[in-house]
């Protein structure tokens, strides 16, 4: 069994065929999606989805792009919906040209963490050219549980990520021969530290660059992992499930449910 730890199956770009999407992951050994829904405009979409398709395990939040579409009234809707979700996530922060000022990020994932922090929920982090901020910024916050999603920072990096009680989502990254940063760290990590993920649509592997990312992909990503850490597939996938589900305790009832 396999669990992608982090898709979005509720974008547009799978409504013309997302039982086909889900179908092919199935038949990959593929059992659950942790699908984060990262701004409020889409927060009813996958609550729709979560109700709708056995296995999705929603966490909701508000990305650092997406500040724009938060509204005051949000706040107690997100604390509504994450009653039934896995995480809150995506959450973070972002350099990237089309994102707010960091200034404006801060107070907004921290307003966020703490809500995960009383509903002892874990959290689903997003860093773009903001690894060392987002690292700073959680050193002095509660004890965390999570996952960095999409990790791609340095080793160094990635054990201050670890000591903070996070582990790391890899994905498609490592699977491109040129991401020789991302494929060492993976190569050097603790077992229990790894999460596989797809990010689809986004980040495609590099068997499907240039292709829409679907959760079936997952397959090759772990192929490719297990081949970096020169463990067998199967054995991969295992501890990866178990950490999965360690680090999303509320995942275990999304899976007796779909059975």
């Amino acid at each position: 069994m396999l669990i992608d730890s982090h898709c979005h199956l509720d974008q547009e770009s799978f409504s013309s065929d997302r039982a086909v999407v889900v179908a092919r992951s199935r038949a990959a050994g593929i059992e659950s999606w942790v699908v984060p829904a990262y701004s409020p405009l889409q927060w009813s979409c996958l609550e729709a989805l979560r109700q709708e398709e056995s296995g999705v395990a929603a966490a909701f939040g508000v990305h650092p792009v997406y500040l724009a579409d938060l509204r005051d009234s949000d706040w107690d809707r997100l604390e509504v919906l994450l009653t039934k979700a896995v995480a809150l996530g995506e959450v973070g922060l972002d350099r990237e040209e089309d994102a707010p000022a960091l200034k404006a990020q801060f107070p907004v994932l921290e307003r966020q963490l703490s809500i995960a922090n009383s509903l002892n929920l874990p959290v689903i982090l997003h860093a773009r050219r903001a690894t060392e901020e987002l690292l700073q910024f959680l050193r002095h916050r509660a004890p965390l549980s999570g996952v960095f999603h999409s990790f791609s920072g340095s080793y160094e990096q990635a054990c201050k990520a670890l000591d903070l009680g996070l582990q790391l989502g890899i994905g498609g990254a490592i699977t491109h021969p040129r991401a020789e940063r991302v494929r060492r760290v993976l190569q050097s990590l603790p077992t229990d530290a790894i999460l596989l993920e797809t990010d689809a649509p986004f980040q495609p592997p590099h068997a499907h660059r240039g292709e829409r990312n679907e959760p079936a992909y997952l397959v090759g990503i772990l192929a490719v992992a297990a081949e970096l850490r020169k463990e067998s597939p199967e054995q991969l996938a295992e501890i990866c499930t178990a950490n999965t589900l360690r680090v999303f305790p509320r995942l275990e009832q999304v899976l007796i449910d779909a059975r």
